[in-house]
């Protein structure tokens, strides 16, 4: 299979709730319950190493997902744990996982914006982000964190969030991506809260590394990751190139871009795709090839600069 074929989406995850899963020597995995058009079947918690062990992404606040962590590694000393971002689904349930341990949390840092709201735009505090994160240790691009049998080496992924990292395991060519990729579908990139900027930068960096087993937030393994993050570059790329040529027809808004980019959308997700494409026009805007009246906003119309 050469490298302009597509890379299809892998849908096939049968990992139920609940249950521990090995699913490489040294990495186990654990579903949690909380299904939804943004997190395919939930968010996947993963537990690094035997004996003592790390756990990365606790998860949302999920007392039962919480039970499971700690009952598949009963027996075991929890020395660490990593969190990727802080969305709602992957660092709320930290704390208990922290308070039955006593292990140490590490992370880049506390929630933050990829950018400052513009004026014109509303506060949505229910935007799904974990406010009230805070880690023990802020670690940082370069970052190497070993334990018991394994290492882990920060990357920083923002894109999907300022504060993305994900974890390699550089001897293993494992690399633990968060929501920065996924196999089951491409990540949001939502403003102020990601950036398409930083997330198409980010990609380059997962591509020029060596690793090439991925495990994602959400959803299967993926193999061959370097080339799946080539193929996430082409699909972004070809998803400009489908926003130039609406634009290339007259000014418009993003609703009507996503009514002609986005055909036979879950309806669901028609406000994701909005953001989405918001993204691709902030970094449009920046690059000075497509202009908007004032600040580039949700609500804005766009043309061809």
């Amino acid at each position: 299979m050469s490298d302009n074929d597509d890379v299809p989406f892998n849908r096939n995850f049968p990992l139920k709730a609940g249950i521990v899963e090995e699913v490489r020597p040294g990495v186990r995995r654990v579903l949690c319950n909380n299904p939804s058009p943004f997190t395919f079947t939930g968010t996947v918690s993963y537990i690094v190493g035997r004996g003592n062990v790390a756990i990365i992404d606790p998860g949302p606040d999920d007392e039962a997902h919480a039970a499971a962590l700690l009952d598949a590694v009963r027996g075991e000393t929890v020395s660490h744990i990593f969190v990727t971002h802080t969305h709602r689904d992957h660092s709320p349930n930290t704390a208990r996982i922290k308070q039955a341990t006593g292990a140490r949390v590490y992370a880049e840092g506390p929630h933050r914006a990829s950018r400052p709201r513009f004026e014109s735009e509303k506060h949505n505090p229910e935007s799904g982000s974990d406010r009230d994160f805070v880690p023990d240790v802020r670690i940082a691009h370069g970052d190497v964190v070993e334990g018991d049998g394994w290492r882990l080496e920060a990357v920083a992924t923002p894109g999907h969030t300022a504060n993305h990292l994900a974890f390699a395991w550089p001897e293993r060519k494992f690399n633990f991506v968060g929501d920065h990729v996924m196999g089951w579908s491409t990540s949001i990139v939502a403003p102020p809260d990601g950036s398409m900027i930083d997330y198409m930068d980010s990609l380059d960096r997962l591509a020029a590394r060596e690793e090439d087993l991925y495990f994602s937030g959400h959803g299967p393994e993926i193999p061959d990751g370097q080339r799946f993050v080539r193929f996430l570059i082409r699909h972004r790329k070809a998803r400009e190139a489908s926003i130039l040529h609406r634009l290339a027809k007259g000014e418009t808004d993003i609703p009507t871009m996503v009514r002609a980019i986005y055909i036979g959308i879950d309806p669901r997700l028609t406000t994701a795709a909005g953001y989405s494409v918001l993204a691709h026009l902030e970094d449009l805007v920046a690059r000075g090839v497509v202009t908007t009246d004032g600040d580039p906003v949700i609500g804005g119309t766009y043309r061809m600069a």
